[in-house]
């Protein structure tokens, strides 16, 4: 028998880093990349299975695209409460997207300072080497700072979409499976 987990994933950074785009490729299985720019107003909801490997099981991800303008910033927190998981999202074609990063993954970690919410730190824009202006290692620098796993992604070219979502599944179902077993230990 195959068990459906839900989890809330909370997508942050600032707008333009590529948040809904990452998240719509995703959705589509790489098949919709959003040509046209249209700024997300609030949060937008998309809903996700992803399969545990080596189970039959799955992690159905609700994830909250949060808009990245401070006029909405109010409005999304409120409907980041008890986030399960979070992706911080940055342009690695522009410094002041990184340098906001620490800055949008506190807010999300305010909603629940109780417990460690996992996390991924995700380079957008990989494809733009030429425009590049944030390296790899500090992306690399600042998720292990902020405790957070690190991804390179083009949600342009579909390359690697998949993967942090994949792992913050993952990491997710394992959180899950522990609570299982430390409730079993306390039935007699």
């Amino acid at each position: 028998m195959s068990t459906i987990v839900r989890a809330k994933l909370v997508v942050v950074g600032d707008s333009c880093s590529g948040k809904s785009a990452i998240t719509q490729v995703f959705h589509s299985d790489g098949a919709h990349y959003p040509k046209n720019y249209s700024m997300t107003v609030g949060v937008e909801l998309v809903v996700k299975s992803v399969v545990v490997p080596e189970t039959t099981d799955s992690v159905e991800l609700y994830i909250y695209d949060s808009s990245g303008k401070e006029v909405f910033a109010e409005q999304v927190q409120r409907d980041w409460d008890h986030p399960s998981l979070l992706m911080a999202v940055y342009d690695c074609t522009s410094d002041s997207s990184f340098n906001s990063c620490s800055k949008w993954i506190e807010r999300v970690r305010t909603q629940k300072p109780e417990m460690n919410v996992p996390g991924v730190l995700v380079a957008n824009k990989v494809d733009l080497t030429d425009r590049r202006v944030v390296s790899p290692k500090s992306g690399e620098l600042l998720a292990q700072q902020l405790g957070l796993e690190y991804f390179e992604v083009s949600a342009k070219d579909s390359k690697n979409v998949e993967a942090p979502f994949q792992h913050l599944a993952n990491e997710f179902y394992k959180l899950y499976k522990e609570r299982v077993e430390f409730t079993s230990s306390l039935v007699i």
